[in-house]
This record gives structure tokens, C-alpha cells and sequence, in this order.
């Protein structure tokens, strides 16, 4: 296989695998630095992972949502290359990946996570899942597929069935879709089906724990379970799935649940990257740094985000949210100028900003900095810092019209169907 050899290497050459919230932040932070830097990763697009669930649920155009690289790196030091990786040599210090060789002096790994199934074949065969931009248009797809087929149905029991939607993981990202899936079966659907009673339609919410957003505040629990069954999602909580095909899911205690549509976001591990490493692995497929984020036995190669386990070996691990992964793209970025410098590398030390979750219009939980915030000021204070993060002004300037559009008008613009089961 060749190695990528387009440019020669007249500084320390820093490989960058992974074009998300943290990785894009270490190349942001090395720009005009004395090195030679490549991105990798298998889209050409950065996609805000946050928002996925409203181009989920026709509220967001994915183009909204995603901003190309090559954009966003565009210092004179740092290049973007299409790759997909397929392993690293940490011992000739060799990036593999189907575009070539990639040799390296510094590595950072910052891949993300991937869907947990938690070992159920079944349910990763058939349910939809929610972590890439094509997979948010394929829950579209199968909740407003279903809505067609359930209009053409004769069968009453059928037509209920299809008209249902199972969500499986009561984090964040269950309840902001389930809360989202409630506007738009209020709002959009009985317009869009007026042949149809969609005051039948339902939508599951389970969640295998006793509680939801198990890292909020009990409180905020409280109020996200009562909003939720306020709009008229049938949260259940303590039910577990057990297997799945393509008309519904089945229960730990026996019962079935038939659906038109069932998405699973019960649970994340780390990219299947980290298991190519052949080094110890914990909890969720992570792997251990030090506190300076490499890796005890390898200084030059550091891993973040989703993939790492920081924090010690007693440690859960810091959770896998954006801001974590924003902060070590910061810390190794500085970290790698100070090793060239002969510096020691300084440790990461995590400042929570809290955690947002919205649940439907003009309404959400939050937890800024240790202070609880609920109802319109917690979905505003949400507004605010979504149209923040996302890269690029057209990315702002669409999430906006939309998000007024969709306000005013209690409106969906985007229910395509672009693929059919």
C-alpha cells in the first residue's frame, strides 16, 4: 500500500483521525503551528451530532447540520484527506487506511462512538439507529413510510401498529426524540393523514432503568418523565428489549410490541478503531489515557473523546457529550506544541458546563454549571447554545429560518421519504 508522500515533511507530522468535536478542535488549535497536519475521516463532512434527532423528525434539512472539512481546516499547515482508517502500526507509527499510509510523529484518535446493541443481533439487524446523518434520514424515512402504509391499511389493528413508534434508551437523545416525534404527530401529521385518526398514533419511550437522564438531577428526571406523558408519549420505564425483527420488538417479560418504526438509542461505545490497537480496553470499548490524554506507553499518540477512558482506573470515565471532547481537542492541541518544545504535557482537567436536553416546543431541562433550569428559559438558554456550536453562518442562518418557520407555523418542511423498506 503507498504512503501518502503529496507533501514532504519538513515539520513533526501530526495525524488527526476523526472530523468531530474534538478532532477538528485540535487542528483548529495547531493552525500556522510548525507542523504538518492531516485530517482523516470517511465523510467529508462534519456533522453536528446534536441535532441529529430534528433532521430525524423533519424539523432540519441534513445539509443543515453538516459543514464540509475542507472548510473548517483551512490553515496553510492542515489538509483534510478522505479516508476510512483501518488500523494503526503504533510501532513504525503508521496510520493504514484504504487511501494509503499515513506515517506520523504525533497521532491523535478521536473517532467517536459507535452504537451499543449491548449484544442483541436481532435489534442490529432491524431497529433504525441515530449517530450519522444518513441514519437520521433513514428514521424518517421509516416513521413517515409507516404513516403511508398505515393510510393504504384496512386491517384496525394493523393500522394502529404501523402508526407506532418504539424509541429504546431513555438518554438525552430518546427523550429530545420522543418530545420531538409528539409535535410533530400533534402538529403535522393529522394535516398531512386527514384520512387517518392519528390521535391513535403512538410512540414508546423505553428505557431499561428506572429512570430517564440518569446524569440530570432528580428533579429535571421528574419533570422530562412529566412532560413527556403530558404529550402523550408512553414512557415505560424499567422494560427491557430483548430482540427485535421488522414489525416491532419483544419485551424482557414476554410482552410484544408491534411498530412501524423502532429506533435504538440505548447506549454508545467507542469506535471500532480502538479494538485494532491491541492495548487493554475498558468499559465500553474505551481506551485508557493518562491524565495527559496519550497513552502511558506511547507519548506521541493521544486519544479523545468518545474514545477515551480518562480519569484513572477507577474512574466510569468521563461522559461521551460534546463538551469533553471539545476540551481535550484544546489540551492536546497545546499538549503537542509543548512536547515539541521538550515541555511536559499538562493534565486534563474537565469543567462541566452542564447538560441541556429540550422536550419538544418551548420546553426543556437543563443543568448550567450546577444550577437546574427547566420550562421556556432552559429550551431558550438550548436555543442559544446550539446555533453557538454549529460551524459555519449558513449553518446558523438555516437552523434559524427553520426553527422560526417551524415555531410560527407548527410547521415540518423536510417529510421526504428518500428511501423505502
Amino acid at each position: 500500500m503507498k504512503k501518502d508522500t503529496n507533501r514532504p515533511a519538513a515539520h513533526p507530522r501530526v495525524i488527526i483521525v476523526g472530523a468531530g468535536f474534538g478532532g477538528l478542535r485540535v487542528a483548529r488549535g495547531v493552525r500556522g503551528a510548525p507542523l504538518d497536519v492531516t485530517v482523516l475521516d470517511k465523510h467529508n463532512y462534519h456533522t453536528f451530532i446534536p441535532l441529529l434527532y430534528q433532521v430525524a423528525t423533519a424539523g432540519l434539512e441534513p445539509e443543515a447540520i453538516a459543514h464540509p472539512v475542507r472548510r473548517i481546516v483551512t490553515a496553510p499547515n492542515v489538509r483534510f484527506r478522505l479516508a476510512c482508517v483501518t488500523g494503526v502500526d503504533l510501532e513504525n507509527r503508521l496510520v493504514h487506511s484504504d487511501s494509503g499510509e499515513f506515517p506520523y510523529d504525533y497521532l491523535v484518535l478521536a473517532a467517536g462512538s459507535v452504537t451499543n446493541f449491548f449484544g442483541l443481533d436481532s435489534v442490529a439487524r432491524h431497529a433504525a439507529t441515530l449517530r450519522e446523518l444518513d441514519e437520521a434520514e433513514t428514521v424518517r424515512d421509516r416513521v413517515l413510510a409507516s404513516f403511508e402504509a398505515a393510510a393504504a391499511e384496512q386491517d384496525v389493528d394493523r393500522k394502529r401498529a404501523l402508526m407506532t413508534t418504539v424509541i429504546v434508551g431513555g438518554g438525552p437523545t430518546g427523550v429530545e426524540l420522543a418530545g420531538a416525534l409528539a409535535e410533530l404527530h400533534r402538529h403535522v401529521l393529522p394535516r398531512d393523514f386527514p384520512e387517518l385518526d392519528v390521535s391513535k398514533a403512538r410512540i414508546l419511550l423505553l428505557e431499561a432503568s428506572d429512570r430517564l437522564l440518569e446524569t440530570m438531577p432528580e428533579r429535571m428526571q421528574r419533570k422530562a418523565l412529566e412532560k413527556l406523558r403530558e404529550m402523550g408519549v408512553d414512557v415505560q420505564l424499567g422494560t427491557r428489549v430483548t430482540d427485535a425483527d421488522e414489525g416491532g420488538v419483544t419485551l424482557e417479560d414476554g410482552r410484544r410490541i408491534d411498530a412501524g418504526a423502532v429506533v435504538w438509542v440505548a447506549g454508545m461505545r467507542a469506535s471500532p478503531l480502538a479494538q485494532v490497537l491491541n492495548i487493554p480496553l475498558r468499559a465500553g470499548g474505551r481506551v485508557a489515557v493518562a491524565r495527559s490524554l496519550n497513552l502511558p506507553e506511547r507519548p506521541e499518540v493521544y486519544v479523545i473523546g468518545d474514545m477515551a477512558h480518562a480519569g484513572g482506573p477507577e474512574s466510569a470515565g468521563y461522559p461521551m457529550l460534546a463538551p469533553v471532547a471539545i476540551q481535550q481537542g484544546v489540551l492536546v492541541a497545546a499538549n503537542i506544541m509543548r512536547q515539541t518544545e521538550s515541555k511536559k504535557p499538562r493534565p486534563f482537567k474537565y469543567k462541566d458546563p452542564g447538560t441541556m436536553v429540550t422536550i419538544g416546543r418551548a420546553s426543556a431541562v437543563a443543568r448550567v454549571y450546577g444550577v437546574p433550569v427547566s420550562g421556556f428559559l432552559a429550551w431558550v438558554l438550548w436555543l442559544t447554545v446550539h446555533i453557538v456550536w454549529l460551524i459555519g453562518f449558513r449553518n446558523r442562518a438555516l437552523v434559524l429560518v427553520d426553527w422560526a418557520w417551524n415555531y410560527f407555523t407548527y410547521e415540518r418542511g423536510v417529510r421526504l421519504i428518500r428511501r423505502r423498506s
